[in-house]
């Protein structure tokens, strides 16, 4: 589960060019958006990209959905202007893309805080190339503001060299990696995106593996895919009815002293309560942000 109980099931990423899609992500049933700077803006359009960015997430509209903004890197022309832009925009936190060092979270985190960003602003990074990899650790824990770590998988395989295939074994490694740190720093982690839009039963299987693999749930680049990740990634109702079970017994045999609990003749240890009370939690969550709209 998430390091909170905050939905992150399906995040689609939103070209800041466009306006229309800007507009779009208010009413998309996605847990979050990232609005993007980088990869999908020509260089030519960075600037006003930016503009309208910050203003669509100064005007607000986008209800519970969590609001990620990636910014160009500091070593682009753009990178710089983009941080000090997003820092005081609203969002929920700054994605940067292709880190592979604490000491660029740390930089752009200065910048963040000479910007005036507000405390709870969080920074995830783009985990992308061998050198991030090799780095993930320390850059899971370089500071307080660390949200969360997004898969680029796509450049990965172009640094790596490697071919996609439908199960990932060239990925494995550094998907494992990367889960490993973001568990032990508490952060949030997102698969990578899947590329191929008529495939919707290989999507599903990406899905699913991500699900297994630990993931708390995955980026997307076409709406019409957010049902499925959605249904995947979020707790079924079998799931909330047995964590429900689970707290009511634990809560009980608390009650009588008991330092053991079994339910249907399973042993239950303090690691699945706390599972179970997240299960619940994101059921509630993502009960809320439904009826939020």
């Amino acid at each position: 589960m998430a390091a909170t109980a905050r939905p992150r099931r399906s995040v689609l990423y939103m070209p800041g060019s466009n306006a229309r899609a800007l507009e779009k992500g208010r009413t998309l049933p996605a847990d979050g958006l990232i609005l993007d700077l980088e990869d999908a803006v020509a260089p030519d359009a960075k600037e006003v990209a930016r503009e309208q960015i910050v203003s669509a997430v100064k005007e607000g509209g986008y209800g519970m959905r969590e609001i990620l903004i990636r910014t160009n890197g500091l070593n682009t022309p753009w990178g710089y202007d983009d941080i000090v832009a997003a820092s005081t925009s609203g969002a929920d936190a700054i994605l940067l893309p292709k880190v592979e060092s604490a000491d660029t979270v740390r930089q752009v985190e200065a910048i963040m805080d000479a910007s005036g960003a507000p405390a709870d602003m969080k920074i995830w990074c783009m985990m992308e190339t061998p050198r991030g990899m090799l780095h993930a650790e320390e850059i899971a824990d370089s500071t307080d503001r660390m949200g969360g770590f997004v898969m680029g998988t796509s450049d990965l395989a172009k640094e790596l060299r490697c071919a996609h295939t439908m199960m990932r074994l060239p990925f494995m490694m550094s998907l494992n990696v990367c889960i490993l740190a973001a568990r032990a720093a508490n952060i949030a982690i997102l698969d990578g995106v899947y590329l191929d839009l008529s495939d919707d039963e290989g999507f599903a299987e990406h899905c699913q593996q991500g699900f297994e693999l630990g993931f708390d749930g995955k980026t997307l680049i076409h709406p019409k895919t957010v049902g499925k990740a959605n249904e995947i990634f979020g707790p079924s109702e079998k799931e909330v009815e047995w964590s429900k079970k689970i707290i009511a017994a634990h809560a009980e045999a608390e009650s009588e002293g008991k330092g053991v609990v079994v339910v249907d003749g399973k042993l239950i240890e303090n690691l699945h309560v706390v599972t179970a009370k997240q299960v619940v939690a994101q059921a509630e969550a993502i009960a809320k942000m439904e009826a939020d709209g």
